[in-house]
């Protein structure tokens, strides 16, 4: 039926009409609702994305112990944390046959990486291997870098070796033990070292470090620099401890720190070369 060149739809043809209208309204009200991304396109700003989990190695292993069989080793160590899951599947593997050492790698998996895990803190956790066969005098290095000892430990427990190795040198006047008085007064990589006077309880070491660039012409004054101080030391059980540092000859800095120090060793040397520790002018205007 038409009227005025309009087609009319019978009254219930009018209402499907209207019912299919409100339907398609309602579907798009929901597709916006579920967003607009689109396939290829990077995610709007502000959309959450996952934090990736990560392999990761522990920040530090504070001990290892041998069960009671002889053959578990547990490794104490130092994993991430925080308000939510911040560590799965920790784990300690042999990384080679056994020999004369025992080499154990620690890994686990971690969303740490990036602070917004929440993950910003640490606890303890401990690891556990089990060896093909007993430990014995085996020593354990754990991810390359911290290694263990059944020699001088208290048993079920390791003992960690320090810088100087598992057997540091005794306090003496030998080049080991000159090398860990340099290690104690925390001077830089690669530093000369020249020994001045020893006798077991007190020493005395010049200790000097190149400053220029990396070149072979000892002709080159920019390739011999170096700047340096003298330092002195006493005896202690753990090895030489510093005492103090000075430039000047004689003894006088080294008895104000230190009225023990015996004057035999100090009242002979001369002032280091003005060379190692060098002082420069102002710039003019600078204040």
């Amino acid at each position: 039926m038409r009227t005025g060149g309009r087609a009319l739809l019978p009254t219930g043809g009018r209402r499907r009409a209207a019912v299919a209208a409100l339907f398609c309204a309602v579907g798009v009200l929901l597709l916006g609702a579920c967003g607009t991304r689109v396939a290829g396109r990077p995610p709007s700003p502000g959309t959450a994305t996952p934090i990736p989990w990560t392999t990761m190695q522990p920040s530090a292993v504070t001990g290892v112990r041998v069960g009671a069989d002889g053959r578990t080793l547990l490794l104490d160590t130092r994993v991430p944390s925080g308000a939510d899951a911040c560590v799965r599947g920790l784990k300690a593997v042999l990384t080679d046959p056994m020999t004369d050492l025992v080499r154990v790698q620690l890994t686990f998996v971690s969303p740490s990486g990036d602070r917004a895990s929440g993950c910003t803190e640490e606890r303890g956790s401990t690891a556990k291997v089990r060896l093909p066969e007993p430990l014995g005098g085996r020593d354990v290095i754990v991810d390359n870098s911290t290694r263990f000892t059944a020699r001088g430990a208290r048993p079920p427990a390791l003992r960690q070796c320090g810088e100087l190795g598992c057997t540091p040198p005794a306090t003496g006047c030998t080049a080991a033990s000159y090398d860990q008085a340099a290690r104690a007064a925390d001077v830089p990589l690669h530093t000369y070292r020249e020994a001045q006077k020893c006798d077991g309880k007190w020493l005395v070491l010049d200790l000097s470090w190149r400053t220029g660039p990396i070149c072979g012409d000892p002709h080159d004054p920019a390739c011999t620099s170096r700047r340096g101080d003298r330092w002195f030391f006493r005896a202690r059980k753990t090895g030489w401890q510093p005492i103090t540092r000075t430039a000047a000859g004689g003894c006088r800095d080294v008895r104000r720190a230190e009225p023990a120090f015996p004057a035999a060793l100090c009242a002979s040397l001369d002032p280091l070369s003005p060379a190692l520790l060098p002082s420069y002018s102002p710039a003019p205007g600078a204040r």
